[in-house]
This record gives C-alpha cells, structure tokens and sequence, in this order.
C-alpha cells in the first residue's frame, strides 16, 4: 500500500471560499465537496494513481484535487472553466511543486478541449492489453456531465481522444437518477438509452451514493459516482452512429413495443412491412418492451437495419424527425393516429 503524501500546510476548502469570496454559479452548476473524507473514498475509487497521469475535469477550489494529489501521480492535468479559481489552482500547483511533483491547468470548457495527445506516448498499452496508467476523475456539474459521457463513450468506440492511450477508466458524478440510469439492467425501469450505449463499450460502476446535504450548495438531488471500465471486446460490432441512432429510435417510444420506436426508422408507408422484417432477421418479437432489450439484441436490430439499407438504399436518406418538421405541426397528430393504426 502506498504512503500517502504530506502536502505542504493549506487552508481548508471552507476557508479557501470565503478568502477569495468565491460561492458556487449557479449557471455553471457548481455544487462543491467540502468533505476531505467524501473527495478521499472518490479518489480511492478511481484505481491506483502512485505514478500514473490523471486529468481532473471541474476542480473547482480543490477538494479532488488535493485528494489525488495526496496520492503521488506522476503528472496531474486539471481542466478548469471557472477562472475565479485561478488563486486557488496555483496555489495547489505551487504546494505539489514543492514536493517535486507536476500539475498543470487549462482554463477551458471541457466540451470544447482537444484532449489529443495530452499525455506521453509511452504511457500508451495495446488495446487489449492491461489499462494505461490513465485515468480521468471529475466532480461533473450536472449540466455537462450526460453530454460530456455520451461524448467519451463515442471517443472509446473509436479509441480516440484519451482513449488512443488504450483503455483509459473513468470515475465521475452524476446525478443519482442519471447515475442509476448508467448501470441499468434490462427490466429496470431506470433503462433508457444512455444505459445501452454506456453498457455497449464500458462497464459502468456506480460506486456509492452521496447524499445532497455533503455539497455546498445543496443540490436538490443526491449524487452517484460511477466508474467507467472500457470493454476489450465491445457488445456492440457496429459503428457508434448507427448504433445510438437506432438505440434513440427504440427508445422514443419507451412505455410502448419496441417495434413502434423501430418503425420511425422508416417511411410512413413502409413502417409495418419493414418493422416485422426487422424483427424476424433479428429473431426478436416485435412486442418487446425497450427496456427489456439487452445490448445483444439491440446488436442484432442494428445488424438488420444495415441489411435493409443495403437492400435499400434510399432509406438512408429517410429522417424522422425532418419528416415531421416538413408536414408541419397543424398535421402531425393526424400523422401520429395513422401511426398508431400502421403499427
């Protein structure tokens, strides 16, 4: 086990707010961790950092960041919208200098960092080999963090962004409704698209729950953080696109059979021959409820709608969605009670 390292003196995360008076914006949903015990159990989370290369995303006045930084990384990279904390982030950067040890700080919006090339090559490991000695933690707000995770789950599918390093692990937070949405299992009713896709190319770990009340400001909800585990084989042979496209279809319509969803894959005419096609090449019954379907058989869907656009190929051009807007909103009902007599 490793020794944990002694940092030079600092103030308390609680101090360090009201001695730069900075409180947490609430249209960047900013909800801080004041506990040092809370930030210490995330970080042990996270995997094994003595050595390693780790990305912080969202520091905010520290709390994670001094927790990992207590751990020895060989380099520690934050990513920091807020430039209220440029004080704070120094001063932290300055504290792990003097032990000899390296920090850096960019002062972006994580949707917009190219995260390429971030870290030395030679801490790369083949695909299906063991983990790289990387890993990325974050206290997310909660208005980035589900477009920020559908973002990097489609770098893993492609194995770009952090993940040319191989198998980089996650270990974020999220809402406890969207955590537990991650790490569904069919017949959840939890279980939604974002359960597929996540399940398609990781593992996702909801490690604990954190109560509301251990964030300043309280959130109205309690928080679960989850680890991400990249799978060496993918659930999923096909493409990220095609993939979550039809995943969004069969979910449109998640209280009803999961053909309903499948039909807007198609021309209104063409809903019900095409739909029962694809559901007999996918050797599934039509009546199936979304949140029943396993990645496997949500595979085997996809397989068949690619077969159906080789056979016809104008259906490729064929979106639902801009089907509707042409129609216009005055026709859209009597669209939909048509729908409903096709399928």
């Amino acid at each position: 086990m490793s020794r944990v390292l002694r940092l030079p003196p600092l103030p308390t995360i609680r101090d360090i707010l009201k001695l730069y008076n900075v409180s947490a914006m609430k249209r960047l949903s900013q909800n801080f961790i004041l506990d040092e015990k809370l930030s210490n159990k995330i970080v042990k989370k996270a995997g094994y950092l003595p050595g390693s290369y780790v990305l912080e995303v969202g520091p905010g006045p520290g709390a994670l960041t001094r927790s990992i930084l207590r751990h020895s990384p060989e380099k520690l990279i934050v990513i920091e919208k807020d430039t209220r904390f440029k004080p704070v982030l120094e001063m932290l950067t300055d504290a792990y200098a003097a032990v000899n040890g390296k920090m850096d700080v960019i002062y972006d919006d994580i949707m917009k960092v190219d995260l390429t090339n971030l870290f030395p090559e030679s801490v790369a490991n083949a695909w299906d080999g063991a983990a790289p000695k990387i890993y990325i933690i974050g206290n997310l707000p909660f208005n980035v963090s589900t477009p920020l995770i559908i973002k990097w789950i489609q770098a893993i599918s492609e194995k770009k962004s952090l993940w040319m390093y191989g198998r980089t692990r996650m270990t974020l937070t999220f809402q406890k409704e969207v955590a537990e949405r991650l790490v569904a299992e069919p017949l959840n009713h939890q279980r939604c698209r974002l359960s597929i896709v996540a399940q398609a190319w990781t593992q996702p770990i909801l490690r604990f729950i954190i109560p509301g009340s251990a964030f300043l400001p309280k959130p109205q909800v309690d928080v679960g953080v989850v680890t991400f585990v990249p799978l060496v084989t993918p659930r999923t042979k096909h493409e990220h696109d095609i993939f979550t496209k039809v995943t969004r279809h069969i979910f449109s319509f998640r209280q009803k059979h999961s053909v309903k969803g499948i039909g807007t894959l198609f021309p209104l005419e063409r809903r019900k021959e095409l739909g029962e096609i694809m559901y007999k090449l996918a050797d599934l019954n039509p009546k199936i409820r979304p949140m029943q379907l396993t990645v496997e058989e949500i595979d085997r869907l996809v397989s068949a709608y690619k077969y159906l656009l080789e056979k016809h190929p104008e259906l490729k051009l064929y979106e639902y969605r801009a089907s509707r807007r042409i129609l216009g909103l005055s026709k859209i009902k009597d669209v939909e009670l048509m729908e409903s007599e096709t399928l």
